[in-house]
């Protein structure tokens, strides 16, 4: 199991694959897979069979992708960007982008 630097609510872009430059937010995570879901991203059709509560149909939903494939969006540098994470004076620890050195807070 790895230590993701995604969490849930965070806004990434999509590095590689069909949905290439995509942005989105994380919806969840599935850290034993090492894999997230976007949201809008990676859309696949579930063929789902009527039962007693929902009719039956084509149902569009997100699917996990890989989390090697999407990186943290900085809405300063308008990019994907590596992070660093620091400790403050009063305890609590931040992200921070790597290239302009401004926190990227979750949400």
């Amino acid at each position: 199991m790895s230590l993701s630097k995604l969490k849930k609510g965070d806004m990434v872009k999509v590095l590689a694959g069909k949905d290439k430059g995509k942005t989105g937010k994380v919806l969840t995570v599935i850290p034993e897979k090492n894999k997230i879901v976007i949201e809008k991203v990676n859309l696949i059709k579930k063929h789902k069979r009527p039962d007693q509560k929902s009719k039956g149909g084509i149902v569009e939903k997100e699917g996990a992708i890989h989390i090697s494939k999407a990186g943290l969006f900085c809405s300063k540098c308008n990019a994907a960007v590596r992070i660093k994470s620091k400790t403050l004076d009063d305890g609590k620890k931040v992200r921070i982008c790597s290239k302009c050195n401004d926190v990227i807070n979750v949400g």
